[in-house]
């Protein structure tokens, strides 16, 4: 997530504190799309990132294919990932690449599919891949051209595509949402039958006609696999009736929605980051979920962003987006733990459950004030008998920690680049960084898809754990 305030459409933020949002849509209905889909491209190689690599001994960096064009820009921001047996689909601000990672050490691009909306947060179920637009759109095609916040037609919301043949994807449907999607989070249904998207979204202002305040809400698409044409909004619930976080003028945001959901199926649980608000729900009702605990900090954070449980579901890291994301706050000013993860450790069970905090973890090494760097998305290495974690922070690239102990989280590795622009502060650097099917993925703002391999002795029984599938805002339980 980045931010920054426009009239017109969400941005990069700027180098300041954490921004307001501007966003705008239609009325939540499903619509279809015309039969003018998306342009496809071919890949042609472009320059990799001229930059120098520090890393650990126990990181070899095994393959980096650049950005392509026509991503190749630097307004094309490279965003999530999503995963499917041996693809990858990295969303982009002007659509997805689909990338064939059955060789992990040559990656290539099978297609790139232009559909700008911004930021393109991405998941997977079966056939279907999902795509966020969280910009304001004249109208939900891939055509589409930008307009403002204020334009009552504007179109924000969810995008399904068909990816039965991944070189070919197919528009299938599109429904609008509150706001837009900033993020959102796919969660199984109990039957098999459907699919839940919890949808983020925030930023609201009085003059923006789709985007009202307070919006202390989430929204909820139910998808039928069986007819992806026809998602349906059933419900906005309200998750903070009695409001959230108020904010405050020394950059403390006020809970006006949500940013990202992770969910924890096997636990009817889910983690939400809330602008000013950490929040653990019930979801065991998934069209009716439940807000049981609400935590904040004031001191500390200033922009609750997004959530990754423990393997057990017994802890949750929630990240702090210091700066929205556009800041060097991994610098010696800023200090160790503003702009770094809360670690929670969750007490009792079911709706008796709570969370507890227990530390704080930032990145051992400072970085150049023309580096933007806070902490960012990320994902369970999954080892048995352990809680590690790999996390992209941007410009202060990827960090792999312990915090099997929650009150004594150490780094075990680590690989970061020099800054993209020495003399200015550029956004770059890692967004996301996921471990699946035996190494780590990163996807770059500016320098495309790197695929690291971790040799460790305290990780290696992680390469023998193998998913069909993998969105790490949907957490799966794992066995080795």
């Amino acid at each position: 997530m980045f931010t920054h305030s426009t009239g017109r459409k969400r941005v990069l933020g700027a180098a300041i504190g954490v921004l307001a949002l501007s966003l705008s849509l239609a009325p939540a209905t499903a619509a279809t799309p015309p039969s003018d889909g998306p342009e496809q491209y071919s890949a042609q190689q472009v320059a990799a990132p001229n930059s120098e690599i520090d890393k650990s001994e126990n990181v070899d960096h095994v393959a980096n294919l650049p950005k392509q064009a026509p991503f190749n820009t630097l307004e094309a921001y490279g965003t999530d990932i999503a995963f499917k047996q041996n693809i990858a689909y990295v969303g982009n601000y002007d659509g997805f690449v689909v990338y064939d990672i059955a060789n992990p050490k040559k990656p290539r691009i099978i297609t790139q599919v232009q559909c700008p909306g911004g930021q393109g947060d991405m998941s997977v179920s079966g056939d279907l891949l999902f795509v966020s637009t969280d910009y304001p759109r004249s109208n939900n095609t891939c055509t589409s051209e930008e307009t403002d916040a204020a334009d009552p037609n504007g179109w924000e919301g969810m995008k399904v595509f068909d990816i039965s043949d991944p070189a070919k994807p197919r528009y299938v449907s599109a429904i609008a949402t509150d706001c837009g999607s900033h993020t959102h989070t796919l969660v199984p249904d109990k039957t098999g039958e459907n699919v839940y998207l919890y949808v983020s979204s925030y930023g609201p202002k009085a003059e923006f006609p789709n985007c009202q305040p307070p919006h202390d809400k989430i929204s909820i698409i139910k998808v039928p696999l069986a007819d992806p044409a026809s998602p349906q909004l059933v419900d906005t619930p309200v998750l903070f009736p009695d409001g959230g976080n108020p904010g405050a003028p020394d950059g403390i945001s006020e809970t006006t929605g949500c940013h990202d959901i992770t969910a924890f199926p096997a636990k009817d649980l889910a983690a939400g980051a809330c602008m000013g608000d950490g929040v653990l729900f019930d979801i065991s009702d998934r069209e009716k979920p439940r807000v049981i605990n609400q935590v904040r900090d004031d001191t500390n954070f200033a922009f609750w962003h997004s959530a990754t449980f423990n393997n057990e579901g017994t802890k949750v890291i929630f990240t702090d987006e210091l700066g929205g994301g556009g800041a060097a706050t991994c610098n010696e000013a800023t200090g160790p733990v503003r702009g770094a993860n809360g670690i929670y450790d969750i007490a009792g069970s079911g709706a008796d459950s709570k969370l507890e905090f227990k530390s704080y973890y930032k990145i051992p090494r400072h970085q150049a004030d023309t580096e933007n760097c806070v902490a960012h998305n990320g994902s369970l290495i999954p080892v048995a008998g352990g809680d590690f974690m790999v996390q992209a922070w941007y410009q202060g690239g990827i960090s792999v920690f312990d915090f099997t102990d929650s009150t004594k989280p150490q780094e075990i590795a680590h690989f970061d680049r020099s800054a993209f622009n020495p003399d200015e502060l550029q956004l770059a650097g890692s967004w996301s960084a996921y471990y699946y099917n035996g190494h780590i993925y990163s996807s770059g703002i500016q320098e495309g898809l790197d695929v690291l391999d971790l040799r460790d002795p305290r990780t290696d029984s992680a390469k023998k754990v193998r998913y069909e599938e993998f969105n790490p805002q949907t957490q799966p339980v794992y066995e080795n």
